[in-house]
């Protein structure tokens, strides 16, 4: 994958990393490459669901730990596990995300000095958009002998960014064709209290749908698309 040996996916919440990347995650580790994941936010969550308006941290946390296993994740970590500050990542001073990031988290970049760090786009959702900021910043260039520096960074598609004021454009594809899509799936699947009914753009059904479209783009069965801010070849 990419010629990585170590992946390190960064994301908001719980949910976004199997929407956004899991076909990728199931590919990699496949094909031997260590993935390591960041949720930065987990707190009880009050949401638009017509049989589940209020679903607590401990409810996210078990489904988030479920899907990790499905993929075959070597390690994961919660940054924030606590309601005040989730969904406000972006009350936090930028300083402190751009920490844990880099040196503070278990998983932090100084830690693992991963080949390949996948972010979440910017989009509406101020989590989304914060956590990105931070981790392109913590992906700055500096001299390898003074901090890891990272070859390739991406941010992820996700089906949310259909709402979008900004076109986006996406530079890398990865076929997720057959049992890594029925692995991204699955591992969505575990995300129980976050699942919406088709047509909604969160439901399996669309996501599904979007990787098969993602793959009509570069002619394969189904991928899952990305943007590159930087690869070093």
């Amino acid at each position: 994958m990419l010629n990585a040996s170590r992946m390190l996916v960064i994301m908001p919440h719980p949910d976004d990393e199997t929407f956004s990347c899991g076909g990728t995650i199931a590919r990699a580790r496949a094909e031997g490459v260590s993935v390591y994941v960041m949720i930065m936010s987990v707190g009880d969550l009050n949401h638009y669901h017509q049989q589940q308006s209020f679903v607590s941290a401990r409810t996210r946390l078990n489904e988030l730990e479920a899907a990790m296993r499905c993929l075959g994740v070597e390690e994961h970590v919660v940054i924030y596990a606590d309601t005040e500050r989730h969904m406000r990542l972006d009350a936090i001073p930028r300083r402190e995300l751009i920490a844990q990031i880099e040196r503070e988290s278990p998983l932090a970049l100084d830690r693992v000095q991963p080949e390949v760090v996948i972010l979440p786009a910017p989009s509406y959702n101020q989590d989304h958009q914060a956590t990105f900021e931070a981790g392109f910043a913590a992906c700055r260039p500096h001299l390898p002998c003074d901090k890891p520096f990272v070859p390739v960074v991406l941010s992820a598609d996700s089906p949310q960014l259909g709402w979008s004021h900004t076109p986006r454009q996406f530079h890398l594809y990865v076929d997720i064709s057959g049992e890594h899509l029925d692995r991204k799936l699955q591992a969505h699947a575990c995300h129980r209290s976050q699942l919406k009914q088709d047509p909604h753009h969160a439901s399996l059904e669309n996501l599904e749908r979007l990787a098969r479209l993602r793959g009509s783009e570069v002619a394969v069965e189904a991928a899952e698309a990305f943007t590159c801010h930087r690869m070093l070849v």
